[in-house]
């Protein structure tokens, strides 16, 4: 059976240097989607052209837009690149140029060089839920996150609040902490009977 062997992990992207390398309508859905998820993130685009939607986009957050076509140039200092434009050449040497500096690279679209997928998120407050379908099903991302950011409750940020400030009270060495906090919170998970 064929399972998904990704590792998840949640990137403080305001201490990256992100580059999105286009400017259409794939490069303005990844800056959407990257300031959706971390406001904060620092954020360069290269493209000879861009869309309006992109340029109102990019004055809400930390973005440099750089008119120009691609360039190894632009990768100096960037840890993590995003592949956008609609020459697949252009993107597959962006690729092996990212590869050749050890830099996180992503090509729309494109699962064989991608180092990282962009997957579905659910963000409810300090609670933050990452999907993923292995580079294999967009849609199915898409409506698995729509289906948690209903059954989520939008309170949940209260509960993980809350559980913080408990934690802080309990004393013993981190075992026990993990064992008092387990133990408290056995009834979030627990079935109902009818």
């Amino acid at each position: 059976m064929e399972r998904n062997n990704l590792y998840p992990i949640f990137l403080k992207a305001k201490n990256l240097n992100i580059l999105i390398v286009g400017g259409g309508y794939v490069a303005e859905e990844k800056l959407s989607f990257l300031l959706k998820s971390s406001p904060d993130a620092c954020v360069t685009i290269v493209s000879p052209m861009f869309r309006e939607d992109t340029l109102s986009l990019s004055k809400k957050g930390n973005v440099t837009l750089i008119n120009d076509k691609y360039n190894k140039r632009y990768l100096k200092g960037k840890h993590m690149v995003v592949a956008t434009t609609d020459a697949p050449k252009v993107n597959v040497k962006i690729y092996k140029h990212c590869r050749k500096r050890s830099i996180l690279v992503n090509v729309a679209d494109n699962p064989p060089y991608c180092d990282f997928y962009m997957g579905g998120i659910v963000t409810k407050g300090n609670v933050k839920v990452a999907i993923s379908t292995n580079g294999k099903s967009p849609t199915t991302a898409k409506r698995l996150r729509q289906f948690f950011e209903d059954v989520i409750p939008e309170n949940v940020d209260d509960l993980v609040k809350n559980l913080n400030e408990y934690r802080k009270t309990i004393k013993g060495d981190f075992e026990q902490k993990v064992e008092t906090l387990n133990e408290f919170t056995k009834g979030l998970i627990a079935k109902k009977e009818i």
